[in-house]
């Protein structure tokens, strides 16, 4: 897999290497194009002052000399100008395509590497559940075990299928939301319950972390509850691949003035500012491939902000306190439900 993933480097240098050269022989080319047209203009006017001596004794007056050999100068001049203004004008072409195609070649390769990185994630995304699952019922069918240990295996094979399953989710979702293709089913949801019943399933789901809920009552909006309880997940779970074990996950929906906000908050690392504004694209993921320790597909950050888009809001990534990240959600059109 090293071998591969690297190999990647030297042909986009080469690509690269390439390109350059062509540009710079395509340039060189253009400037000799140039010195050429210049002095075969030397010779035109040369000879054509030559011819002029030869008519002088046809002239009868210094004026009509004087007046042909500005005409020759003015015939110079405006060759001069001409290849000299095509000149340029194919100079400014050459480089305002070149600098397009360069760009476009550039996002084709960018994008032909981060869809490489995502097939080896989900290649190791769909082994690893299927490798867990596989192994503990081979042990729940070959071996007598008692009922508690019976539990764990089924339960563990349960968390695993909800992997995959989110898994296919948010690849069948990319690719409707690529496509335009998906119409969210918006209904009236009672926005806090939604909330609280997701958070609950999350913490039943993961054992490495704790998740810790403050929600506010009695919130009331319209949305495709599918949707929101996958935008949930995709936060809370890249929470938990990100944060240390053991560590408090919190889920906050409260109201800031006018608005509303839902945060979710871990204790991990944090992440770089210069990284935030790429977090979201499809595809990305920090760090390289081959030495990333966190699963992940590169979708649920992607997916989730398309789902806060579609939904009326607006999602923003801060520094958490003391440490860690914390995902901002706003909404500005809600209500709130007397309790």
């Amino acid at each position: 897999m090293k071998q591969s993933s690297s190999s990647g480097l030297p042909n986009r240098k080469m690509i690269t290497g390439i390109y350059i050269f062509v540009l710079v022989y395509t340039i060189v080319q253009l400037l000799w194009w140039g010195v050429l047209l210049h002095q075969q203009s030397k010779q035109i006017a040369k000879n054509e002052q030559i011819a002029l001596t030869h008519k002088i004794q046809e002239l009868t007056h210094p004026a009509e000399f004087m007046q042909e050999m500005q005409r020759l100068h003015k015939e110079q001049q405006m060759r001069t100008f001409k290849y000299i203004g095509e000149g340029v004008i194919f100079l400014v072409l050459i480089l305002a395509g070149a600098a397009i195609v360069y760009r476009a070649v550039w996002k084709q390769m960018k994008l032909g590497q981060q869809q490489q990185n995502f097939m080896m994630a989900v290649t190791h995304e769909l082994k690893s559940p299927i490798a867990v699952a596989k192994l503990n019922l081979e042990t729940l069918r070959r071996h007598k075990l008692d009922e508690e240990k019976q539990r764990k295996l089924l339960d563990a094979t349960i968390r695993e299928t909800n992997r995959l399953d989110q898994l296919c989710n948010n690849i069948l979702l990319a690719s409707q939301f690529e496509h335009r293709k998906y119409q969210p089913f918006l209904e009236h949801l009672d926005f806090s319950r939604l909330l609280r019943d997701a958070t609950e399933e999350l913490q039943c789901r993961t054992v490495s972390h704790n998740i810790e809920a403050d929600i506010m009552p009695g919130v009331e909006l319209q949305g495709d509850k599918f949707m929101i309880t996958l935008m949930l997940n995709n936060l809370v779970e890249n929470a938990v691949k990100y944060a240390p074990k053991g560590s408090t996950i919190r889920v906050k929906l409260f109201r800031s003035g006018e608005t509303l906000k839902l945060a979710v908050s871990d204790e991990g690392e944090g992440i770089a500012p210069e990284e935030r504004g790429k977090i979201f694209l499809k595809f990305y993921r920090i760090g390289n491939e081959n030495t990333r320790k966190s699963k992940g597909s590169g979708l649920g950050l992607y997916l989730t902000r398309k789902i806060v888009e579609q939904h009326g809001g607006t999602i923003a990534v801060k520094d958490n306190s003391p440490k860690g990240t914390c995902f901002e959600i706003t909404w500005n059109d809600y209500s709130v439900q007397s309790v």
